[in-house]
């Protein structure tokens, strides 16, 4: 027998790209990885030899190779279309998989639909509502004022919230170079930590290939006038501009992508004008002398203004914000702000001898905002992020993943004090896989402290204070998933997580109009715990088109939620008063005595409180699909979400707040609905686009059910004909039917590199609102042109 060798080279089949990362292996042991020039070598003892070629997204490939020499293998892509996602175990696993439900929204969707900001993006998805600024999945979050959020947000899998609301900011994503959009449903701390009790939102930015991409996209859009002609404050009708460009180009050893954003708007509005500039990129290295390590480093910039419309006029004058659209009046609660969002995200990984894969990421996060119009208010906070990840696999079977996080939090602000926070955490997570059988399980250790203040993250054996205790907070993970059939798939799931108040959610105390804010130091973290089984089927029409019918049943429970309660305080020390109080009325007099200068205006208002223990259970159906049925491209996101979101909490002092409630004083006796604020029991979601020659013709439709219960003083009068939200009680009592809104476009594709499109949102025309007085826009039309090269 003698030495031979085998110089090959891996390319895609009809564009002969190089594939990098393909595993060649030889049937008599022994293989090699191909480079980022397809290129590989393999030494075989003796011929014939039989190689078997396996990459990510392509259909694997046997070649018999009868002597030594040069050989190309030309890999196709999969007849059986899968969806490969990596946030449910910081891996890439086939969506069927996964033993969670997870949702999909290609970037195709996302630019078709004309969306500018990734708020409008994810409530396409079924079992998610979005309401100004707020991301609900399966009803688990309701309205918090843009102050935390239960909804992790993750971008290239590192959170980033902003440090001082601790909330998402939508707009400032830059979903331009981001590739797949997943939306994993369910607590999920683990791997994530804190701000993953109710799921993740992630996006991952698009590789740059070999051969370079450049995409680039315009489009200008226009507000149709509405119903009631007395929301209608314009002359002109008000108009929104995008544009936005992309590059990403792979050499050997070093790639880029870089890409810009910008986007104007007066709003629909009075006075929410909207301005922004972005610029993005990711540098990439990979050195030539070790091809097992790559490192990189991304960042995105954006500077924005924005005017801010918190509270309405009047249900007559919903467009218009209360006081006037001229800040310089007092009465005004209209504000401006400039701001900052900016992220530089250095990281490093590497593939040892051994086949462990080690990855350093980090991330510094710097959020500003600028008050014009209350100087006052402005705050800045920095993000520090560092994770370190080890993952090793045993063959097919299992793979283990554990890591060490640390973040620092440092906030500025004249509105919530300066403050400071650290947050480290250990997790582990196990998958094991035993022929059709996948096993899941993890486990995190947290701890939290703010201003050098512990306890948050204290963990108490036997459930309350009296017994020992940890400074560290546990949190598991488990779950199962069985392949019944080729395509029948089930799965189980159980995991626990936990959210940490946020500084504004702490320390915020401002007013806007006839709305108090007051801070509660005393506010402490919340925890929970969500569970669901399902069953996904695959289906296929021919060769090319394939749809997933998924079925789940699902519990979410939380404790100590932190919500935004309304209750009479002292101003002088932002404590609620307790009305079951016996000198109740003699603190409220105190109060009120004109020494102090207070008046009945200044003690009404919300604060941030641990109030709600609360548990949703339901049920969810979607179908989801994409290929080609003959010459028609057919692509299909639908879902209904079934909830019953229910309060455990029986104190009269908090179901008061609810606006539900009524008190029989003959019978003494109380009736209110369970169902928790600011949610509803039904949601459905769909959006279906087919193709056929170029010519596309898509269709969206969005319906959530009537939210029955807000805070009550939202409706009511404050006091001498004051109220927070003028007329908001009619406004419900007519509009009472819940929110149906239909979106239509249509788009033509020629000369292989161009796409025009014409989009139109609301073309019904319908006046909807996502929470009280956020009146929502009227039919708009979108003009647009996309670019491919």
């Amino acid at each position: 027998m003698a030495f031979s060798q085998i110089n090959g080279k891996v390319v895609e089949r009809g564009t002969n790209e190089p594939i990098f990362g393909a595993k060649v292996y030889s049937s008599q042991g022994g293989g090699a990885i191909s480079d980022l020039d397809g290129m590989f070598t393999i030494n075989p003892v003796q011929f014939p030899d039989t190689l078997i070629t396996k990459a990510a997204t392509y259909e694997n490939d046997t070649t018999i190779v009868s002597g030594p020499g040069t050989i190309e293998i030309s890999m196709a892509k999969p007849q059986e279309l899968k969806t490969v996602v990596v946030t449910s175990g910081r891996r890439g696993q086939d969506i069927e998989d996964v033993p969670i439900s997870m949702e999909i929204l290609t970037p195709e969707l996302i630019d078709n639909k004309g969306l500018v900001n990734l708020e409008d993006a994810v409530s396409q998805s079924p079992g998610v509502f979005t309401m100004d600024g707020q991301v609900s999945i399966r009803g688990g979050s309701g309205f918090a004022y843009g102050a935390g959020s239960r909804v992790l947000l993750l971008w290239n899998g590192i959170p980033i919230l902003s440090g001082d609301a601790g909330d998402a900011k939508w707009n400032a994503i830059p979903m331009e170079c981001a590739s797949q959009t997943e939306i994993l449903k369910g607590a999920s701390s683990v791997l994530y930590g804190s701000g993953a009790l109710n799921g993740i939102i992630s996006l991952q930015e698009r590789l740059p290939s070999l051969k370079g991409e450049t995409r680039a996209k315009v489009q200008s859009g226009v507000y149709g006038n509405p119903r009631r002609s007395t929301l209608k404050w314009w002359d002109t009708n008000p108009m929104f501009h995008q544009a936005e460009v992309y590059r990403g180009k792979m050499y050997k050893n070093v790639g880029y992508t870089i890409s810009a954003n910008g986007f104007t708007t007066p709003g629909y509005r009075e006075g929410e004008q909207e301005d922004r500039a972005r610029l993005s990129g990711t540098f990439y290295f990979r050195p030539k002398n070790k091809p097992d390590l790559k490192a990189g480093l991304s960042t995105n910039f954006q500077y924005q203004k924005t005017g801010n419309f918190i509270i309405w006029e009047s249900d007559t004058f919903a467009y218009t914000p209360s006081g006037s659209a001229d800040t310089s009046l007092e009465a005004s609660t209209l504000t401006y702000q400039s701001g900052v969002r900016f992220s530089i995200d250095p990281y490093v990984k590497y593939l040892d001898k051994n086949r462990n894969l080690h990855t350093l990421k980090t991330r510094y996060y710097f959020v500003n905002n600028n008050n014009i119009t209350n100087p006052g208010q402005s705050s800045a906070s920095g993000v520090s992020y560092a994770d370190y990840q080890f993952q090793r696999k045993w063959g097919k079977k299992s793979v283990l993943t554990s890591g060490f996080t640390g973040i620092r939090t440092d906030v500025s602000s004249q509105l919530f004090g300066d403050h400071f926070s650290n947050n480290f955490a250990l997790y582990s997570q196990y998958e094991y896989k035993l022929d059709r059988l996948d096993l899941t399980g993890g486990i995190r250790l947290e701890y939290f402290e703010m201003d050098d203040i512990r306890g948050d993250s204290d963990f108490n054996f036997g459930g309350d204070t009296s017994g020992a205790s940890i400074p560290v907070y546990p949190i598991m993970r488990f779950g199962a998933h069985y392949q019944v059939a080729e395509y029948s798939h089930i799965r189980a799931s159980f995991g626990q997580g936990i959210r940490y108040p946020s500084v504004a959610e702490r320390y915020v105390a401002t007013n806007v109009g006839a709305l108090n804010v007051f801070a509660n130091p005393n506010l402490t973290r919340e925890t929970g715990w969500a569970a669901e089984v399902g069953f996904k089927q695959a289906v296929k029409i021919g060769e090319k088109w394939k749809g997933l019918i998924d079925v789940a049943g699902f519990v979410n429970q939380y404790n100590d939620m932190m919500e935004f309660t309304f209750g009479i305080f002292n101003p002088e020390t932002g404590q609620r008063l307790d009305p079951s109080a016996p000198d109740y009325n003699q603190q409220v007099a105190e109060i009120l005595d004109p020494s102090t200068g207070y008046t009945i205006n200044d003690i009404f208002g919300f604060s941030a409180e641990n109030s709600e223990s609360a548990r949703i259970m339901g049920a969810e159906i979607s179908f989801n699909s994409q290929g080609t049925i003959g010459d028609v491209k057919l692509t299909s996101l639908i879902g209904y979400t079934y909830m019953i979101p229910e309060t455990q909490n029986t104190d009269s002092a908090y179901v008061e707040t609810f606006s539900t409630y009524e008190y029989d004083s003959e019978t003494q006796t109380a009736t209110y609905d369970k169902t928790l604020k600011y949610r509803f029991n039904h949601l459905f979601k769909a959006d279906v686009e087919a193709e056929w020659k170029g010519i596309s013709l898509g269709l969206s439709c969005r319906y959530n059910s009537f939210m029955k219960n807000i805070d009550a003083i939202f409706e009511d009068e404050l006091i001498n004909g004051l109220y927070i939200l003028p007329g908001l009680e009619q406004y419900r009592e007519e509009f009472d039917r819940g929110n149906l809104v239909f979106d239509a476009r249509v788009g033509y594709s020629f000369m292989e590199h161009y796409r025009v499109g014409f989009i139109v949102n609301n073309f019904l025309n319908e006046e909807y609102t996502t929470r009280p007085g956020d009146v929502q826009a009227p039919r708009n039309f979108i003009l647009q042109l996309q670019m491919k090269f």
